[in-house]
């Protein structure tokens, strides 16, 4: 066999049109798609998951945290688990004036909307909005594990467990019922599409209570999980969020009606028996005697419900934020405040609840730079987040700043981040620590607030606003000093700098002449389609995020700039980086619904840019940075996300595997009509050429069968065996002769 594996020549996978070599060429077979499956060479669980909606881009791993919308606790251990963007902090309670982080490795695919802990099994279950339900083992809260997933149709809110099933509020497809007796392969049962918008549900006995919005609570018989139907429904007055559900009664925050309190004690005959009047209440829990409302605008709310029909607020406590979700554990409720984080709070005393401790989560990461092995991420709440990006599928956070204002944008230099604070002017801080980065100097860059830096030498150039760009003297970075500024025409929400010049965004394109930093001048100017938010920089083009999509500038001449080409992207394109022949911009949403996040532009041909990739990230794209093959993106709400261009090494060299062994890889791209692949065999051998999709699925069996010595050409005509064509994107082949295995990139674009 060794013999084999040395005398095997690949000669060749080449691309040809079918009418040029099929009727001289020998041993071609055609293949056919005969089933589907996965296989894990190069694909972990996550990377073949959760799969949102993506052209030749792979999502790779992340760092999510960020605002607070759910919250649940282990009485037991005294664990609290605190939703924070797309991720979950499991936080030890035991001393509640004294909160301490015992994991941060709950990285979910979308955003935490709900929480449900099984403390018996030690599970976690969460709703994770377009990325569906998860299932974590939490039995060593330093090392949560996960188990499984399962992706609903539309928009996990919320999720409650009963036995060996999980039900699921899915928003507009609403319940769905999840076997969760094998906590890998949970799969959905049934379901009850509900007339509302399904917010919110609780389980009690053989009956699912579902908040559907509009249509308010619903309640379905599920004594046949496969067979669900409703027995009947109140219609509240206001839009239904959330439902608790206590002995004979269902509390129901009802937003812009209050608490709603239902008698449930005959299912079929529900029947309002009191209310409370609150503005906007978004979660309910209950315990005891008392109702624990968290309030949209004003906080906690705490409810005596000891008379169901004569509810009365006792006590309160409201902080600046937002209130989300809540839960309690014992004497004190755990609030997950949007903005603020997790609030804990003592309710021994219902009418005089206070604040006993807090944990900050990070609120909107807005703009990430990459330095060796660290990402140094922005967020405007919390300032500068350092994430070990070493090992990219599981980023880690080591260290973190919090800057006096709100952290807008990040240039890194050697041992020192510079960060725009917004009216916390420049930031400078040493991170030759990464565990412990410490601010060294500042300059306030005031009236003016600072979106944007860039550093170049000694110099750090910041994009302020209403004041246009200023430049500031970080020679000594203790002591930072404005050594000029010039006032741009628009509002300046980005630079960079290239050369003697700084390129700035500010509505339009400014070219300033910095190579005298004290007296910086215009020296060119260019409109863009839209309002340049965003540029960067690479040769003879500067590459705008304009709003309306990315506009290419000319600066061959700086003194003439002129627009060579444009390309809309769907959504809002707030940033922009480049590398080699692609522009990657972060598209912040869009208001037609359009699926919005990172675009990949070819400008290869810089007049005539063009989209071929994409990937629906699940907040909103703020920032954008290229290190290496990877690409991270600051997500908002999302955290930090990290992908794969699935494009590049599409055109990889020819390679010697061994002294006799040889691979020419995939060339050209895009593929013609036909693929051919070539081979020659020494002697007799068993071949196998599969092709699979970018999430491991096998969806061409190409061949499976013992080959003669002598050359083969197989052909694939990249179709179905409906006769569909295969659609746009990348695809991988793997050819396995004995014992010798080879793999190559295919690539198929519109």
């Amino acid at each position: 066999m060794h013999k084999l594996c040395r005398t095997i020549y690949l000669a060749g996978i080449m691309m040809y049109l079918a009418t040029a070599i099929v009727d001289q060429e020998p041993h071609i077979l055609w293949s056919r798609v005969y089933r589907s499956e996965y296989f894990g060479e190069g694909l972990s669980v996550e990377q073949t998951n959760h799969e949102r909606d993506s052209l030749n881009v792979r999502f790779v791993g992340n760092w999510p945290f960020g605002p607070s919308y759910a919250v649940t606790v282990d009485t037991a251990r005294d664990i609290a688990f605190c939703g924070s963007g797309g991720g979950v902090y499991v936080i030890d309670g035991s001393t509640p004036e004294n909160p301490i982080k015992l994991s941060e490795k709950i990285h979910t695919r979308g955003l935490v909307e709900g929480l449900f802990y099984d403390e018996s099994r030690y599970r976690l279950y969460i709703a994770t909005g377009e990325a569906g339900l998860e299932i974590w083992d939490i039995a060593n809260p330093s090392s949560p594990v996960k188990l499984g997933y399962h992706d609903t149709p539309e928009y996990a809110y919320d999720v409650a467990v009963s036995g060996e099933y999980a039900y699921v509020a899915d928003g507009d497809s609403g319940l769905r019922i999840i076997d969760i007796s094998t906590p890998s392969l949970p799969n959905e049962v049934s379901y009850y599409d509900t007339p509302g918008y399904a917010f919110g549900v609780a389980v009690s006995g053989e009956y699912a209570y579902v908040a559907d919005g509009d249509s308010g609570l619903r309640i379905i018989d599920i004594s046949t999980s496969s067979l669900p139907n409703e027995v009947s429904y109140y219609d509240t007055p206001g839009l239904a969020r959330d439902v608790a559900v206590s002995g004979e009664y269902a509390y129901v925050a009802d937003e812009w009606s209050g608490l709603r309190i239902i008698d449930i004690s005959t299912p079929s005959l529900p029947d309002e028996v009191g209310y409370c009047n609150e503005l906007r209440p978004m979660d309910v829990v209950v315990s005891g005697p008392y109702a624990y409302v968290t309030n949209y605008w004003s906080g906690l709310r705490i409810i005596d419900i000891s008379t169901p029909s004569l509810p009365s607020e006792v006590g309160y406590y409201n902080i600046q934020g937002w209130a989300h979700g809540v839960a309690v554990s014992g004497e004190y409720a755990y609030v997950a405040y949007g903005d603020s984080g997790l609030r804990i709070i003592d309710v021994s005393t219902p009418s005089s609840p206070n604040e006993v401790s807090y944990y900050n989560t990070p609120l909107s990461i807005c703009d990430v730079v990459v330095s060796g092995k660290y990402a140094y991420a922005v967020d405007r709440e919390t300032g500068l987040r350092v994430i070990d990006i070493s090992t990219p599928p599981s980023p880690n956070e080591v260290g973190c700043y919090d800057t006096p204002g709100y952290a807008e944008g990040v240039a890194v230099l050697g041992e020192y981040a510079y960060v725009a604070d917004g009216p916390g002017g420049l930031r400078v801080i040493d991170i030759s620590i990464p565990s412990s980065p410490n601010e060294v100097g500042y300059y306030y860059t005031t009236p003016g607030w600072a979106h944007g830096v860039a550093v170049s030498g000694e110099y750090a150039y910041v994009a302020v606003g209403e004041c246009g760009l200023r430049v500031i003297d970080v020679s000594t970075p203790s002591s930072p000093s404005e050594v000029g500024h010039y006032d741009t025409l628009g509002y300046t929400f980005g630079v960079a700098v290239s050369g003697e010049y700084a390129y700035v965004a500010d509505g339009a394109l400014s070219i300033i002449d910095v190579s005298t930093p004290s007296s910086p001048s215009k020296v060119g100017w260019c409109g863009t389609s839209g309002y340049a938010r965003s540029v960067a920089v690479s040769g003879e083009y500067a590459y705008v995020a304009d709003e309306t999509g990315l506009s290419v500038i000319d600066v061959s001449t700086s003194s003439s700039p002129s627009e060579v080409g444009h390309y809309d992207t769907p959504g809002y394109a707030c940033d922009v980086a480049v590398s080699g022949e692609y522009a990657y911009v972060a598209d912040y949403w869009a208001e037609s619904g359009d699926k919005v996040g990172l675009r990949v532009i070819d400008v290869s041909t810089p007049s005539s840019p063009n989209e071929v990739g994409y990937y629906d990230t699940p907040g909103w794209a703020h920032g954008v940075a290229i290190s290496g093959e990877y690409i991270y993106i600051a997500n908002h709400q999302a955290g930090l996300q990290i992908y794969e261009n699935l494009l590049i090494g599409i055109e990889e060299p020819y390679a010697e595997i061994s002294d006799k062994v040889q691979f020419n890889k995939i060339y050209p791209n895009p593929l013609a009509d036909y693929v051919l692949i070539q081979f020659e065999l020494p002697e007799p051998t068993h071949i196998t050429l599969k092709i699979y999709d970018v999430l491991g699925r096998l969806v061409v069996d190409l061949i499976d069968d013992e080959l003669d010595p002598g050359l083969h050409k197989i052909m694939w005509d990249r179709s179905y065996n409906s006769g569909e064509q295969a659609p746009c994107g990348v695809y991988f082949l793997k050819f396995n002769a004995g014992e010798y295995t080879e793999s190559s990139k295919l690539l198929k674009v519109r």
